[in-house]
């Protein structure tokens, strides 16, 4: 964006680079069939540490554009294959009592992370932008060639420190017998439920957040356009503080408010209310891009209001997708699901910077509203058991 780039282009490019998120079961097999889940996990963050200096050194050619989104697929094939091979790897090395005991604190430093990524470097990018005097392509290459280092520096720790699981071994499993397993896998998925449940099942997984996915980037230009294009202008140091920490933390309550309910009463009895979460308080950008305020605490306060209730809506998606799974191949089919999830985000998102062009953000946002109706409908015909989730009785 502060390189010139309109929403349309920003949303369709953004969109794309969602794909490897969507496919990656189709390689998740080969992930255990070759090598090691530690020697996956190091050649990943190894690869990650790379991309971003290539997203540094690419950002003062004349070719950026060409070159950045390239290290950006980089980056994403990587990430998607590094969650697989993590995923495998946690297993392996923990037994389920310590699995049970740090899932929570996965959760949580993967909020801070995002915390980190928005509220952390999107302001450091700001700062130095005023440091030098304007130079945004300087900034935005230190700030990579910042997180390049910090990257092959955890590479260089985890090659020292993550132990060397006795299970973590490479299996003698042929490639045939891999691509059988792959068409067991997807059969199963197919056959669980009958084939209408099935598909009810499908577009529940695909437009649930269907008006997330249309505000999840139109939102943050939004938020720091200038006035004169529509937008809050938001400096990066505001946006840091109102979006990647505020907004963050009520993502994080909002989570953490859902798994309690879910986990006390099950999710069908929550269900509506989390479908309400998820959807009216995006009424908050209607409200921002028509009063347009500049108290940050305001909308900061607005953000934080969105957020609760997505991080409380997305509970629902989640638990769902869990209930969805259940039964032999439970990784698997949950991978599926969430890359249908995915899918879903990346649709409707890659459009959505052409519809804000096309109308202006105050309509756009209306829109959005508008859609709400579809995460409705589709949440009024899918099944859930009354029990999914509700603590047993002793």
């Amino acid at each position: 964006m502060q390189l010139g780039m309109d929403d349309t282009s920003i949303t369709l490019y953004i969109g794309w680079l969602g794909l490897p998120w969507i496919i990656k079961p189709l390689w998740s097999p080969f992930v255990d069939l070759y090598k090691t889940k530690r020697w996956w996990v190091l050649a990943m963050q190894a690869l990650l540490g790379s991309a971003y200096a290539g997203v540094a050194f690419m950002l003062d050619t004349s070719f950026w554009f060409q070159g950045v989104m390239a290290f950006l697929f980089l980056m994403a094939f990587s990430s998607a294959t590094h969650d697989i091979a993590a995923d495998g790897y946690y297993m392996l090395e923990l037994d389920e009592h310590k699995q049970a005991w740090f899932v929570g604190i996965r959760n949580t430093f993967y909020r801070l992370a995002v915390i980190f990524g928005k509220g952390v470097l999107i302001p450091a990018a700001g700062l130095l932008e005023v440091w030098f005097r304007g130079e945004k392509v300087f900034a935005w290459s230190l700030v990579f060639y910042g997180l390049a280092g910090l990257f092959i520096a955890i590479w260089l720790y985890h090659a020292y420190i993550m132990p060397r699981p006795v299970a973590d071994q490479q299996h003698n499993t042929s490639f045939q017998e891999v691509i059988s397993g792959i068409r067991q896998m997807f059969s199963s998925f197919i056959h669980k439920l009958p084939p209408r449940e099935i598909m009810l099942a499908l577009i529940f997984l695909l437009f649930y957040r269907f008006p997330e996915a249309l505000l999840n980037t139109v939102s943050i230009t939004f938020l720091q356009r200038n006035p004169s294009e529509g937008g809050l202008g938001m400096t990066p140091m505001e946006f840091g503080l109102a979006n990647g920490t505020v907004g963050t933390i009520g993502l994080l309550l909002g989570g953490i408010v859902g798994g309690w309910l879910a986990s006390r009463d099950g999710l069908k009895k929550w269900l509506w209310p989390m479908v309400i979460a998820l959807t009216l308080p995006d009424v908050v950008y209607v409200y921002m891009s028509m009063a347009m305020p500049h108290n940050l605490t305001l909308i900061s306060s607005c953000l934080f209001v969105e957020q609760f209730g997505y991080g409380l809506g997305f509970t629902a998606l989640t638990l769902y997708m869990l209930y969805f799974s259940q039964g032999k191949f439970k990784t698997s089919h949950y991978a599926i699901c969430t890359g249908i999830s995915y899918l879903g985000l990346m649709l409707p998102g890659m459009v959505s910077g052409w519809i804000k062009d096309s109308v202006g953000y105050p309509t756009f946002f209306l829109i959005v509203m508008a859609f709400c109706s579809v995460t409705f409908i589709v949440t009024a015909f899918v099944h859930i058991d009354p029990n999914f989730g509700k603590k047993k009785q002793e």
